[in-house]
Order: structure tokens, then C-alpha cells, then sequence
């Protein structure tokens, strides 16, 4: 038996399980609340994301070619004419 000195939750504290037809309600009630961008701002969001992910992958693609090359020449690999 463990030496935990947690207190048991009596059975009328309990928190009841909601129905499925309630969570649906809820959730439909938080999605009216939430803040929906338009149009203008999806498209600035789209394409910052966008320029962001290809800067990115220059980044990472420069850095796989120099480390390519450099473990190349150190273990007198042959690169590639």
C-alpha cells in the first residue's frame, strides 16, 4: 500500500460526466465566441508563414550542403564534379 496522504474525493463531490448533447452545445457556444481573421488578414498570415518556411528551408538546405561538403573533405571523401 502506498504512503500517499491524498484525500479520497467523496462519491457526491464527484464531478458528473457530460452527455454528448451537452458538450456539442458547448462547444458550438465557444465557436461563436471565437474571433474569426477575414480575408485580408488570412492572406498576410498565408503568406508571411510562406516566406518564413522558405527562408527556412535555405537555411537548413545551406547548412546540409557546407556540413556535406565539409565531412567530405575531412574524411577525404570524393565530391561530386
Amino acid at each position: 500500500m502506498s504512503d500517499s496522504k491524498a484525500v479520497p474525493t467523496p462519491d457526491k463531490e464527484r464531478k458528473q460526466r457530460t452527455g454528448l448533447l451537452t458538450f456539442l452545445r458547448q462547444v458550438m457556444a465557444e465557436l461563436r465566441k471565437v474571433v474569426w481573421p477575414t480575408q485580408q488578414q488570412l492572406s498576410t498570415y498565408f503568406f508571411v508563414v510562406l516566406v518564413f518556411v522558405l527562408v527556412m528551408m535555405a537555411i537548413v538546405s545551406g547548412l546540409d550542403l557546407a556540413f556535406g561538403r565539409l565531412f567530405f573533405a575531412v574524411f577525404g571523401g570524393h565530391v561530386g564534379d
